[in-house]
């Protein structure tokens, strides 16, 4: 499938089609993930609850920082 590049606002952005959506599962404002792989880049849907959980660790991280530099000695 092509896509063409296009300019909006001083940006430059794809628009999908909608075959496209369909096999992301997507819609109109959710967040897509570009991963760079060694044959290229590959696009797919965020997940989101992979990012709540990052979240949640980053958060619980920050709050324990002592405790958790005592317990790696």
């Amino acid at each position: 499938m092509e896509l063409k590049l296009r300019k909006i606002g001083n940006s430059v952005g794809v628009v999908l089609p909608k075959e496209a959506l369909a096999r992301l599962n997507a819609t109109e404002g959710d967040t897509l993930e570009l991963t760079e792989t060694p044959d290229g880049y590959r696009v797919s849907a965020a997940q989101s609850e992979f990012a709540k959980t990052m979240a949640v660790m980053k958060s619980l991280s920050e709050r324990y920082r002592n405790t958790l530099r005592e317990l790696a000695k």
